[in-house]
């Protein structure tokens, strides 16, 4: 019965981390194409966040959506 449980617990844990790894993977893809597109970055600090980002990966697209993003205003 504990190795059924164990095998079970094992499975989501999987699951959960195999979750986890996708979603950091669409997340560093957005902040690349973030960082690409965005007008408000200059083209020689693009091209820096550009090598950041892919260098570091997750840690890399945190610390641009954090820091690097420059604030969009509303538009009203």
């Amino acid at each position: 019965m504990i190795a059924i449980i164990g095998s079970i617990f094992g499975i989501v844990f999987f699951l959960f981390m195999a979750g986890m790894g996708i979603l950091a993977t669409v997340f560093w893809i957005w902040m690349l194409i973030d960082c690409v597109q965005n007008p408000g970055i200059q083209t020689g600090e693009k091209v820096v966040w550009v090598v950041a980002i892919a260098l570091t990966h997750f840690i890399g697209a945190l610390i641009y959506f954090f820091a690097g993003r420059p604030r969009r205003s509303a538009g009203f």
